[in-house]
């Protein structure tokens, strides 16, 4: 592979993922005021918000009919299904849990690599991603997870959004190596899909659950969901995968728990244990092997 696009596309995805490192402790905040799908209508109504005019300036590409038709599936999938049920998720269950039970992402993505794109699954490639779970698995201790009955149902939903990210993101794979676009131009039309679910439920949502007080917390909670974890950090995902194979891509996504555990350290003046430690060799060690492998 040409050495260029896989560090650029590196550089993107571990950006992407490391931005989202934050994601569920910033929602667990934000959804005691306002309902998933409202928080995650804001959220794309934000994104797009700064991501329109910038295409705008920059010329949108205007994809034929079925190329549109794909990408708005797309992001039906990926931004209206799956991002919705992570946020249903969250709000049933923990932040801890939703870190927990997302990080399965990389392995649907390798196995729908594997199914949809005909990628091959090297051993490598395969070692890379047991160190990188490895490695997850050593900062989130799922000692501390709560499966209890309370949190099963939002369990259930966190599970489904990781099964649906992953398939998503193939797709994002596969729409560009098929119909060639800009990522900004898949961006749009991928957040346009998800606003197709996002809107509608949150009508429905917000005729059986009030928001509740919104205070500058709350706000600056959403702007940052908003235009950070969604604007940019899609935008980032998607060139990713559009510039390296998915089954290497995915192990970018390993990148979110370990700076969510810096962030912790860094902010909170939670304690660097050794686990944290460990999970960051691994992963490392893990994205290292398999950029080598590439």
């Amino acid at each position: 592979m040409n050495t260029s696009p896989l560090l650029r596309g590196s550089v993107y995805g571990i950006a992407a993922a490391s931005l989202w490192g934050s994601l569920y402790v910033v929602s667990d905040v934000t959804l005691l005021s306002l309902p998933p799908f409202t928080l995650m209508s804001i959220r794309l109504g934000l994104a797009l918000l700064v991501l329109l005019p910038l295409a705008w300036w920059r010329g949108l590409a205007k994809p034929d009919a079925p190329a549109l038709l794909r990408m708005l599936a797309v992001g039906v999938l990926g931004i209206g299904i799956s991002l919705g049920a992570q946020f249903v998720g969250t709000d049933l269950s923990t932040a801890i849990n939703g870190a927990l039970v997302t990080s399965a992402s990389p392995a649907f993505v390798v196995l729908f690599a594997i199914i949809i794109l005909r990628e091959r699954l090297t051993i490598w490639r395969l070692i890379a991603i047991t160190l990188a779970t490895a490695g997850v698995l050593a900062i989130l201790d799922p000692a501390n997870a709560d499966f209890a009955s309370d949190t099963f149902l939002g369990d259930l939903f966190l599970a489904f959004a990781a099964l649906t990210w992953g398939l998503y993101s193939a797709l994002v794979r596969l729409l560009s190596l098929r119909h060639p676009q800009p990522t900004l131009t898949v961006t749009v039309c991928a957040l346009l899909g998800g606003l197709l679910v996002s809107l509608p439920a949150s009508l429905l949502e917000l005729s059986q659950r009030p928001l509740g007080p919104l205070d500058a917390g709350i706000v600056a909670g959403a702007l940052y969901l908003g235009l950070v974890c969604t604007a940019l950090a899609l935008l980032l995902w998607n060139r990713a995968f559009a510039l390296v194979p998915a089954s290497v891509a995915s192990l970018f996504f390993f990148a979110q728990p370990l700076s969510g555990a810096v962030l912790a350290v860094a902010l909170l003046g939670q304690p660097m244990s050794a686990s944290l430690w460990l999970g960051g060799l691994l992963i490392l060690g893990g994205l290292l092997l398999s950029l080598r492998a590439s």
